[in-house]
């Protein structure tokens, strides 16, 4: 059987979702547009060509590896170890990409979560943040590149990022930041003042930010489904609409069992799969909160992209509840941004970032929009990723806590627990020296505990503005 290549429309294609319904995460397309009972497509699906559905699984198979979860984590992990000859299984519970990694703003910044260079220098010897910071910045980014060029893949690749600074005082945390990534050795980033800044960004409200011409911008659903193509070439074998209810280590192998068939690992299980992982492995010490964030993607505007956005670069800023956009296919706009413990329905998601989008760019009238969708993510207390490695016969690897941050990098871990288990290099196990504090009954109280912390974060940046806070 064949797969195809991930293909970029022209303009998007308004039509039902491949994937079904899951959690609290929903997409609204203008019904104008679009007028289904099923669970429409949001921007990123609609823009790509019709893809393949793998089939579930329907029997009892042995492999050597499994992978739980079909995004970028378990799509770069299965891929990276079927080039090393292993035999690997993916099981999807929904579709290809159907989660946050088919969702999310497209974005790609450097760093581990919320950690940049400056935690990683707190938090290691130089040599070890130095190490750490390139494995999230400067190799992430070019792993992206170098499978792009190996599989001939469209992913929308474009190069540049700019964080605009909302006050003037965030420029001093900014060039801080700047400052850490040159001390170990990264050197791609520039303070821009507010009237350079203007010739990126065609907005009244910053005041001078951050260019970094190592991030940049990607199709994300390209690229989780270029990831499958490309792993599909190595004989990897892959089952959705297929969950995993329990997995169980024994003498000869972990079984991986589901609804219709149980799934025999002779050498490890990986577990690419956010919060799901704690009830999988059982385990008391849950370390993620989870919360959900909101996306947009606007009409075709009125005005041309290039009058508000020169340089077609993607921008997030330092607000507390940073804004993020972008331009996209056909003269629209990606607008993101928000986070909240309960998830808002899409009339109120539509009324904020509509708002957001006027106060940004007040000089562009009647806007419109055709997509908005929300999703799942998960945040530690520190803001690092947790990543595990469990088991005691058999390794078994989790990653969770990206806290709405990290494409790159979840190729880049994916890669380095392809290598952790084959022997080739011990990067993943710098990954796990970082502690994590556990969050009691953190899942069940995320919508208080997190209006309360963004409530006092909130005073904070009121009675010192100057002070840089994100969320």
């Amino acid at each position: 059987m064949k797969i195809s290549k991930p293909k970029q429309l022209h303009d998007v294609e308004f039509k039902p979702s491949i994937n079904t319904q899951t959690g609290q995460d929903w997409t609204w397309v203008n019904p104008d547009k679009l007028s289904t009972e099923n669970l429409p497509a949001n921007y990123y699906e609609s823009a790509l060509d019709t893809w393949h559905q793998f089939p579930s699984l329907t029997t009892d198979i042995e492999c050597d590896v499994v992978v739980v979860g079909g995004g970028l984590l378990g799509s770069s992990t299965a891929l990276h170890l079927a080039q090393q000859g292993l035999d690997v299984v993916v099981v999807e519970k929904n579709r290809i990409g159907a989660g946050a990694s088919g969702r999310n703003g497209g974005q790609l910044t450097p760093g581990l979560a919320r950690w940049e260079a400056e935690e990683m220098v707190e938090h290691f010897s130089f040599e070890e943040a130095k190490r750490l910071w390139h494995f999230t910045s400067t190799e992430a980014m070019q792993l992206i590149d170098d499978l792009t060029d190996q599989y001939q893949l469209d992913l929308g690749r474009k190069r540049g990022h700019i964080t605009a600074a909302v006050h003037e005082g965030h420029l001093v945390a900014l060039t801080k930041g700047s400052d850490a990534r040159k001390y170990l050795g990264e050197d791609h980033t520039q303070i821009i003042g507010q009237h350079e800044l203007y010739d990126y960004v065609k907005s009244p409200h910053y005041f001078g930010g951050l260019f970094d011409t190592l991030g940049g911008q990607i199709q994300p659903l390209a690229l989780n489904r270029g990831l499958i193509y490309a792993f599909y070439q190595h004989a990897g074998r892959v089952f959705e609409q297929t969950e995993v209810t329990k997995i169980e280590e024994k003498n000869d192998g972990i079984y991986v069992s589901t609804q219709t068939g149980v799934i025999k690992a002779k050498k490890s299980v990986v577990l690419g799969v956010h919060h799901a992982s704690f009830q999988l492995l059982q385990e008391d010490n849950q370390t993620t909160i989870p919360f959900y964030t909101y996306v947009c993607t606007t009409a075709p505007l009125s005005v041309d992209l290039k009058e508000i956005l020169p340089q077609d670069t993607p921008v997030y800023d330092t607000q507390f509840q940073i804004d993020y956009y972008r331009g996209v296919s056909q003269n629209r706009l990606l607008f993101g941004g928000q986070g909240t413990g309960s998830c808002w329905d899409h009339q109120q998601t539509a009324d904020y970032l509509l708002h957001r989008i006027h106060h940004v760019f007040p000089q562009v009238n009647d806007v419109a929009l055709d997509f908005v969708w929300s999703g799942t993510t998960d945040l530690t207390v520190n803001g690092a990723t947790d990543s595990r490695k469990f088991g005691k016969k058999y390794p078994i690897y989790a990653v969770q806590g990206w806290s709405g941050h990290g494409v790159a990098q979840t190729v880049r871990i994916g890669k380095a627990i392809a290598e952790d288990l084959t022997g080739k290099s011990k990067d993943f196990e710098i990954l796990t020296k970082i502690q994590h504090h556990n969050i009691p009954f953190g899942r069940a109280l995320a919508p208080l505990v997190i209006p309360l912390a963004k409530s006092a974060y909130g005073v904070g940046a009121l009675v010192n503005p100057g002070k840089m806070v994100s969320f």
